[in-house]
């Protein structure tokens, strides 16, 4: 990878027809040695709650099992939405892991609980704190405590604290904090130097972080021809189509299935929606077009979701990656 900037995997663990979510879960830990072997920085897993497309529900434990089979890749969540959970949980979860593989464990946050009513109800902490308080808390446990409660392990490591989001508020926020900052472009394309810019302005030095650590997050699937790209691309979103109008409780569909289906006009515009704010294609294709977004947005790291139903092509896509980058 380039000196002057940081590349990383955001990973959901996406389901495919036909395979099981432990294969989606074996498939991350064989994706994180994949790119750990590439030099990637970071390999993060999210928090999604009952959506069968997407197996990654508890990203604490996904992180232990990467961990132990990678070692030098630094391993952690993207996002926790810690308003469903309390920080003591949440504390002492990570320091299991930062205990077991120390300085290797991130710890990224959502201020959003995510999911529906049902869900949040079912998940979050029945004390509902507020976020800050929330945040402050989980701080204090790896700082030695937080109202004459430990959590224990307590690692010679904490994790690094993060924030992850997709406004100009919660970047603000995250800059007030002192913390590291990922704008999420996978889910509001565009909004990112605006983003930025905002935490940069309200950046205030923290121990964790003397400096401002600005982030973007964004999709790429890259294959050697921008007709194969599209394809592996359109399979994801059609499986997006078919959660909103079909089955909530869909896996995702094939690229055969994907390519057999005739999409309506609205649904093309759908597509294209999601699709094209992204970064979609040939090497050729995706190079300028992300340095431009690196340009506009002064980017520190570089977060990377790659969603496609061939295993093989997801590889193949970071590898590409890796040497769009080298060569920016």
């Amino acid at each position: 990878m380039p000196e002057g900037i940081a590349v990383s995997v955001h990973d959901t663990a996406p389901v495919w027809r036909g395979d099981t979510a432990g294969d989606a879960l074996r498939r991350s830990i064989d994706l994180a040695k994949a790119v750990e072997a590439l030099g990637y920085r970071r390999h993060w897993v999210a928090e999604h709650h009952n959506t069968p497309a997407l197996a990654a529900s508890s990203p604490a434990v996904l992180a232990g099992p990467i961990l132990e089979a990678t070692s030098s890749i630094r391993v952690g969540s993207g996002a926790v939405l810690l308003p469903n959970h309390s920080p003591l949980v949440v504390a002492e979860q990570f320091g299991v892991l930062a205990g077991l593989y120390p300085g290797r464990v991130d710890l990224g946050l959502g201020r959003a609980p995510g999911g529906s009513g049902e869900i949040t109800a079912r998940v979050a902490d029945p004390r509902r704190l507020d976020f800050g308080d929330a945040l402050n808390e989980l701080r204090e446990y790896f700082a030695g405590g937080s109202g004459g409660v430990r959590a224990i392990p307590e690692p010679a490591i904490a994790p690094e604290l993060w924030l992850v989001g997709s406004s100009a508020g919660s970047a603000a926020y995250a800059g007030r904090s002192g913390l590291p900052y990922v704008y999420a472009h996978a889910i509001v394309g565009g909004g990112a130097p605006e983003a930025l810019d905002a935490y940069r302005r309200a950046f205030r030095p923290s121990p964790q972080l003397p400096e401002p650590h600005a982030c973007v997050a964004v999709i790429v699937v890259a294959a050697d021809t921008d007709e194969r790209a599209y394809r592996l691309a359109s399979s994801f979103v059609f499986g997006q189509i078919l959660m909103r109008t079909v089955d909530p409780g869909t896996v995702l569909p094939t690229e055969e299935e994907t390519a057999a289906h005739t999409f309506t006009p609205q649904e093309e515009r759908f597509l294209r929606e999601r699709i094209d704010p992204q970064f979609v294609g040939s090497p050729d294709r995706i190079a300028p077009r992300l340095a431009g977004l690196l340009r506009q947005t002064r980017a520190d790291e570089l977060f990377v979701l790659t969603q496609v139903p061939d295993h093989a092509a997801r590889i193949r896509s970071y590898e590409l990656l890796a040497k769009i980058v080298s060569s920016l």
